[in-house]
């Protein structure tokens, strides 16, 4: 059983952690805000989001109206009970009628979803391939759950996933199914030192026509 931790910092920040191991905390969101920006600019109506956490990725996509509907895959039902008693602000977004959240795995979520019936799929449910806080996690970033992924997107769909750092073999597995594959560095601060994070994602051919 995972532990889940809030911790309120000296400087009055909330920090979330997953066994001991920092998840984010509610000061440096740009990397979290920009993963749902890749998909809103490209018109994306319809999200499934891989990881509630402190809510950044979310807020910023029900915050755009064409945004028709969200469906939020959490792993721990903590963060969402601590969302609707007010422990961390969240109680607005729960209230959207566009938000669905479920509380289970993302890859039985994501694969329980119709085919091609997205628009987008963000995936902030770890640290990247690199630095994870589960080590079951790290087949969400080969070949085989990224194949999922892609037959859940409609042609020109996007898969966008958060990383601590770039990954050349996530890049190589999310190629092998989509097109446009690239990584963007977020400029961050870290305990008073610059830092980047990263977004890796990748496009669905506009002439996709494979199975589900």
């Amino acid at each position: 059983m995972d532990e889940v931790h809030l911790r309120r910092r000296d400087d009055g920040a909330i920090e979330l952690r997953v066994n001991g191991v920092f998840v984010m905390d509610d000061v440096e969101t740009a990397s979290e805000r920009l993963l749902a920006r890749h998909v809103l600019e490209a018109g994306s109506r319809r999200v499934l989001v891989g990881g509630l956490g402190l809510g950044f990725t979310t807020r910023e996509l029900l915050a755009h109206p064409h945004v028709e509907h969200v469906v939020v895959a959490e792993l721990h039902g903590e963060i969402v009970e601590w969302m609707r008693d007010g422990t961390i602000p969240g109680a607005d977004l729960l209230a959207d009628p566009r938000l669905d959240v479920v509380v289970g795995d993302v890859r039985d979520i994501v694969t329980a979803q119709p085919p091609h019936g997205l628009d987008a799929i963000v995936l902030d449910v770890d640290n990247g391939p690199d630095f994870l806080v589960h080590d079951e996690n790290r087949a969400l970033y080969g070949p085989g759950f990224i194949a999922t992924c892609a037959g859940r997107l409609r042609p020109g769909g996007r898969l966008s996933v958060w990383s601590m750092a770039d990954s050349e073999p996530l890049r190589r597995a999310m190629a092998e199914h989509l097109v446009d594959v690239r990584a963007v560095a977020v400029p961050v601060e870290l305990q008073g030192r610059p830092e980047h994070y990263w977004v890796v994602s990748g496009r669905q051919g506009d002439d996709f026509a494979g199975g589900g």
